[in-house]
């Protein structure tokens, strides 16, 4: 993973932006959108976008910058980039974010519009609901791994709130009568090393899994496709009692 993704409050904290034209009003409108105060090269500031076409400017606009320890994004100019500002998919409140680490702002606005055909408009009002009802969600589900468990089989496809198909409404009754996920263990065989080569349900198991079994020689490029606080148990063969949740064992043909 080149870079580690971060969503960052600025509204009403100060963003340093450089330059004129077409660059520099996208980046203007997309600061404004969040919120923040745009002010100009003297100013204190934490982050920084920096707009100008000429290359000599630019890198001494970039130079001066950095020196007082600001991290710059420049347009156009990915090797000189602290951060990268991705595609973005808004369902306030929730935001989806596609990065190319700078390699291709074209393919990350290709695959944004992909997802914006896939994401429905009550996915906002859905996560808005899950707030509302947080209080009532942690009574029903005191201990976190048994809200997480709980949640992670109503957010699944068909599910009570699967964010596709589910909107606002679906939270409460959901409440009177939620469904936990059943503890389980799922065999999943490598066919290759490519997490391409992963049938959808073995994905999905990966990524909702609370522990995966695998042998040290297990596909790191696969094991990435887990949630990053599934625990991983190195063994020789998949456990003998059934714990908590989902468990994943995963085995090379």
């Amino acid at each position: 993973m080149h870079s580690l993704p971060l969503f960052v409050r600025l509204a009403g904290r100060p963003v340093i932006l450089v330059g004129t034209g077409e660059a520099a009003d996208a980046k203007r409108r997309l600061l404004e959108r969040a919120g923040a105060e745009i002010v100009g090269e003297a100013a204190t500031a934490a982050l920084a976008i920096v707009a100008v076409e000429e290359p000599a400017q630019a890198q001494a606009v970039i130079a001066r910058l950095k020196a007082r320890g600001v991290l710059v994004n420049a347009v156009d100019r990915p090797d000189d980039c602290d951060f990268t500002l991705p595609a973005i998919i808004d369902r306030n409140p929730v935001i989806v974010a596609i990065g190319t680490g700078g390699a291709s702002a074209g393919l990350a606005a290709a695959v944004r519009q992909r997802l914006e055909t896939l994401l429905p408009q009550t996915l906002g009002p859905l996560a808005t609901a899950l707030f509302r009802w947080r209080a009532a969600i942690r009574l029903a589900f005191p201990s976190l791994e048994a809200r997480r468990r709980a949640l992670g089989a109503a957010f699944a496809q068909g599910g009570a709130l699967d964010p596709l198909a589910a909107g606002p409404d679906a939270v409460e009754p959901w409440l009177q009568s939620p469904t936990a996920q059943r503890d389980q263990l799922v065999h999943i065989r490598l066919v290759s090393d490519d997490p391409d080569d992963l049938t959808l349900a073995q994905a999905r198991a990966l990524a909702l899994a609370d522990r995966i079994y695998a042998a040290a020689s297990a596909p790191s490029a696969v094991l990435d496709r887990a949630r990053a606080d599934a625990v991983r148990i190195l063994c020789a063969g998949p456990p003998v009692t059934r714990e908590p949740g989902l468990s994943v064992w995963l085995e090379k043909l």
